[in-house]
């Protein structure tokens, strides 16, 4: 009669093993989303500071060429912020098709990617 017993008590505590791992499975999740998506924001800081560096350097190094001394620094630093705007918009929507791809399974990843080749060609809308 004492075998029953202990073979109960042994299938609750595997029960209870199993809930702990999983709830400790999704926290892991949870806690990795969300390193990935501070990496995420601090790449789009950095593309966006680089094209305004890069911008500002080409721009500074003709001024001093040519003399024109703030015109080109400043021209060439507007189109380094919008170069860091386009990069980190493309950051955004590469990371929004990674995360509806994840969602929706591997088959809908596939029919983007012809939506993506078709507006890198201009065939798009």
């Amino acid at each position: 009669m004492g075998d029953p017993d202990p073979k109960r008590q042994l299938d609750a505590l595997e029960a209870k093993i199993a809930a702990a791992k999983a709830a400790r499975e999704t926290r892991k999740s949870h806690h990795e989303e969300h390193y990935s998506q501070a990496n995420v924001a601090w790449r789009m800081v950095t593309e966006m500071v680089a094209g305004l560096g890069i911008g500002f350097g080409i721009g500074y190094g003709l001024d001093l060429l040519l003399g024109t001394l703030p015109w080109l620094m400043v021209l060439f630093t507007l189109l380094g912020l919008v170069a860091g705007i386009r990069v980190m918009l493309r950051t955004a929507a590469e990371i929004q098709q990674k995360q509806s791809s994840g969602d929706a399974g591997e088959g809908q990843s596939s029919g983007k990617t012809g939506d993506d080749e078709k507006r890198d060609r201009g065939d798009g809308d």
